[in-house]
């Protein structure tokens, strides 16, 4: 029997899956799927899937509301900060969703997975490459702290904390289950104050950290416990991002002019360092812009090396490096910095059809 023919005319099938279609970003591989049988075939297996996901980068979010004949809808677009990239390619639109005057926010991310609430009121998740899309009637009463994969089971779960009595505790929802958030004990003080304060959580050594008013909580995801931890200063208003492969902090001067960036130099033992002072270039942003805002949308991250510091100025999107300097300047509309991370996946997640409501490429994506 003969061989079947090659994907790509005069390329071992070695070269043309594993070398050229797993470099392919999401959109252009499905459209590569529609070439023939064979080229569907050969990117639609799991394991190419994983590699082609593992390939991604991993991008920060950007999010903005936006109104149309329907309503008002949510634009979820990557800001790729990756040198050599144009400043035209730099903003991909991932998803847009809308149904009706339904209010969608963005609320967590993992794994290519996207956490919603719709009006504050109800939870759902969705897929952006894959289209999967499904709502979660069963956590009406809980408002989402974080979202992560249980590395034992390989389940994804919500951390969770119920609307109506925060001090009741953490809750635990496992994606695909038809069974109720189970609780989990809590051994923190405070217990209402740490699951309703829980901005800008952050993954980082297999745990969600995020600040309070005076401390620092780490829920490992695999034992699914809670620890506190001691913070360098007082960590009102600051944000916690990985850099450099350590848990590290940022947090505004009074006169929203500089920003302090500590970084642990022992996780497990809680010891801290300042790391840098970024003097934020005022008087070039104000001749370049307008007018100086002390309440910017301002979000510090970093990947590979760099530190990323993105401002919502006006109606762009600003990126400045740790030596104070406007590294480049993005025209976004209304889209604005979240905390958030993406990496595109076309995984497709079995617990999505176990969900009510599930729908694959229907609305509310747009």
């Amino acid at each position: 029997m003969a061989d079947p023919p090659a994907l790509l005319p005069g390329l071992p099938d070695e070269i043309s899956i594993w070398e050229i279609l797993l470099r392919l970003p999401p959109k252009s591989l499905l459209r590569c799927r529609a070439v023939c049988r064979a080229w569907r075939g050969a990117t639609s297996t799991r394991d190419f899937l994983l590699a082609h996901h593992a390939r991604q980068p991993t991008l920060p979010i950007l999010r903005g509301g936006f109104h149309n004949a329907n309503g008002r809808s949510l634009d979820v677009t990557l800001f790729d900060h990756r040198a050599g990239v144009v400043a035209a390619d730099r903003l991909q639109s991932v998803a847009q969703l809308g149904a009706g005057y339904a209010y969608f926010t963005l609320e967590s991310s993992c794994d290519g997975l996207l956490a919603l609430s719709i009006h504050g009121d109800s939870l759902c998740i969705c897929n952006p490459a894959t289209r999967q899309y499904a709502p979660l009637p069963l956590l009406s009463q809980f408002h989402l702290m974080g979202m992560y994969q249980h590395t034992p089971t390989g389940d994804y779960r919500l951390l969770l904390a119920p609307k109506a009595k925060p001090q009741d505790g953490a809750y635990i929802y496992t994606l695909g289950s038809s069974q109720p958030p189970r609780r989990i004990d809590m051994q923190c003080s405070h217990v209402d104050q740490v699951i309703w304060w829980a901005p800008g959580i952050v993954m980082f050594h297999g745990s969600l950290n995020w600040c309070t008013d005076n401390m620092i909580i780490v829920f490992d995801t695999t034992a699914e416990s809670f620890r506190q931890m001691r913070a360098p200063v007082d960590p009102d208003g600051a944000d916690l991002f990985e850099m450099y492969g350590t848990l590290s902090m940022s947090i505004f001067n009074d006169a929203k002019t500089s920003i302090d960036i500590w970084m642990t130099r022992d996780y497990e033992s809680e010891i801290w360092a300042l790391k840098y002072r970024v003097e934020l270039p005022v008087a070039e942003l104000t001749n370049q812009f307008g007018k100086f805002y002390k309440l910017w949308w301002l979000v510090v991250m970093s990947d590979e090396g760099d530190v990323l510091v993105l401002v919502k100025f006006g109606d762009s999107v600003l990126q400045i490096d740790v030596d104070g300097k406007l590294v480049a300047s993005i025209h976004c509309g209304r889209l604005c910095p979240t905390r958030l991370w993406f990496k595109q996946t076309l995984v497709s997640h079995t617990f999505f059809p176990a969900l009510e409501g599930y729908v694959v490429n229907a609305s509310p994506f747009i």
